[in-house]
């Protein structure tokens, strides 16, 4: 664990496991230890990069009348891999909110980029910009306050976490964090400002992304993989076949996580790990367990070290 200052903020960085480069991307108001299942199978095949934004986990708060942008987001990523010492290209993983970042990364800095896996991202079509964004920025920023004011992330941060997790998991499924890392990360007020900034410029930053997407995408590999809580009853498919078009759309693979709620990283960790490690063009293409304590690529020691000199 450790801290480095981008743009005078501590940031909250992690780095763990070894090999190619890849950085994950919590959605909103989400921290780190959220991707904790998909590192544990990651880190024998990948130097696994994570951060905390601006007030969200354990980084510092973002100034009084700093507001979240797509491009500004970018470019905290490509400040991050530096502080890294991520000197190659790495595989951008986004889940939700932050697919938005991942992708916005991928086509503003394609040199660094080597991937870009979307897990059930955010998708917005036609977004269309805020109406009178500095009075809704005044009125976040007061809500803000007075919440922060009358104690409510001390009282109830944790238990609404809890909630949350519960809400985005398939069955409600409960909060594997421990207690004492979520107590941390979910009872001050600069996780409260934070994530009700994030929620405000949503749309801005899908706006952006549209903008954005005269740029190409680096020939890379793409992946959307999204998450579908219920096969066997068939379900609604409008989710999916708006994530479809969306990997139709970015050329890359479409995979679908199942069963899952919309924290695919707590409930199908093997999917994402699956997807994180995916190469089409590899003979030797990971598996995807069932069990989340099954190695996801076991691979002969040999054919990992010809994978290795190939690369």
């Amino acid at each position: 664990m450790s801290f480095v200052r981008i743009d005078g903020i501590p940031h909250h960085l992690r780095v763990d496991g070894a090999g190619p480069g890849c950085l994950l991307s919590a959605g909103l108001g989400m921290s780190w230890f959220d991707w904790d299942p998909v590192v544990r199978l990651l880190a024998p095949y990948r130097t696994v990069v994570r951060f905390d934004r601006p007030g969200l986990g354990l980084s510092g708060p973002a100034p009084a009348r700093a507001w979240p942008t797509l491009t500004g987001e970018a470019l905290r990523i490509a400040r991050v891999l530096d502080a890294a010492g991520a000197d190659t290209p790495v595989t951008v993983v986004g889940h939700s909110l932050a697919g938005f970042h991942c992708e916005a990364f991928a086509r503003l800095y394609p040199e660094r980029t080597a991937g870009l896996v979307l897990v059930d991202a955010g998708v917005e079509e036609e977004p269309r910009p805020s109406r009178a964004p500095a009075l809704r920025n005044t009125a976040t920023r007061a809500c803000g306050t007075l919440l922060a004011g009358a104690g409510l992330p001390r009282a109830l941060g944790p238990l609404l976490r809890r909630t949350a997790v519960r809400a985005g998991r398939r069955n409600g499924r409960g909060d594997p964090a421990p207690y004492d890392l979520v107590r941390r990360a979910y009872s001050t007020s600069r996780f409260l400002r934070a994530a009700l900034a994030e929620n405000a410029t949503y749309r801005d930053q899908a706006v952006e992304l549209a903008g954005l997407r005269e740029r190409p995408l680096p020939d890379v590999p793409v992946t959307v993989l999204a998450a579908h809580a219920d096969p066997d009853s068939g379900g609604s498919r409008h989710w999916l076949d708006r994530q479809e078009r969306l990997a139709e759309c970015l050329g890359g693979t479409f995979r679908v996580a199942a069963p899952a709620g919309h924290l695919v990283m707590l409930d199908r960790p093997q999917d994402v790990a699956a997807a994180i490690l995916y190469d089409p063009n590899d003979p030797n293409e990971p598996n995807e367990p069932s069990d989340p304590n099954e190695p996801v690529r076991p691979l002969l020691a040999s054919q990992e070290e010809e994978r290795t000199h190939r690369s």
